[in-house]
């Protein structure tokens, strides 16, 4: 049994960011597990979703994280030897310029990777690189439209509306999706297409929210002046419920 006082427990018992989990549960959901796979999971983290597809993979499978956040990655590590995931390695790098061979994968994976990669294109065309003819490229990404409650709200209180447009505008489609897919060589098989939400009590925690406010709200103030948040959170409905599309889409 495990010791939950043990500080090395606790500290690899760390609480993932529900957004992130939302993506990665529908990854785990349709990405192929055959056995014996040698997988890599492009932008690991802190080891989530690469953990728990090695897990699930079993050990017969060998299953690599690449991710270039070194803090990250020591995390992940702590987390991969309480659990006793042998079979999972990690490696620090840059998608764009991947320290493996070619043809070294039968898939390749990524939670919402396609969204933060400096150079899509270029990780998009490692991923062709390392896969093995007939590999699976499984991805996941937030889709336009995402969070459209709240953006409709910045909308009407912003009077220059280029930079939040393009804010919004610049994540993907299905149709954008196939488009990059192919031309990096890819053909798209499957794709499921659905949608979460999350749910405030109001406009203030939303705001407050700890992932919030690193991972949106720099972006953020960026396109909103910051004098206009207390209008946004006066407009905003309470309780308030934000929508989130996303999909898997699985290449070969």
């Amino acid at each position: 049994m495990h010791d939950f006082d043990d500080p090395s427990f606790v500290d690899a018992f760390d609480e993932l960011p529900l957004w992130s989990a939302g993506f990665g549960l529908l990854l785990l959901e349709h990405v192929p597990l055959l056995e014996g796979s040698v997988a890599l999971d492009v932008g690991c983290g802190t080891g989530f979703p690469l953990l728990e597809l090695a897990q699930r993979l079993g050990p017969g499978s060998a299953v690599h994280g690449l991710d270039p956040w070194h803090a990250a990655l020591r995390r992940a590590e702590r987390k991969r030897r309480q659990a006793g995931v042998a079979h999972a390695a990690l490696r620090v790098g840059d998608a764009a310029r991947m320290p493996f061979r070619t043809h070294a994968f039968d898939l390749v994976v990524s939670n919402l990777g396609l969204n933060n990669f400096s150079d899509p294109r270029a990780a998009l065309a490692e991923c062709r690189r390392v896969l093995r003819p007939g590999g699976v490229l499984a991805l996941t990404t937030n889709l336009v439209g995402h969070m459209h409650e709240l953006y409709d709200v910045f909308a009407e209180v912003v009077e220059e509306r280029t930079r939040l447009d393009a804010h919004i505008q610049h994540r993907a489609t299905i149709e954008s999706l196939h488009a990059l897919l192919g031309q990096s060589g890819f053909t798209v098989t499957h794709v499921v297409e659905d949608a979460f939400v999350m749910r405030y009590a109001n406009a203030a925690a939303l705001f407050r929210h700890d992932f919030i406010r690193y991972g949106f709200l720099p972006a953020w103030e960026e396109v909103v002046p910051r004098e206009k948040f207390a209008e946004v959170e006066r407009r905003l409905a309470s309780p308030l419920t934000l929508t989130i599309p996303r999909a898997y889409v699985q290449a070969t």
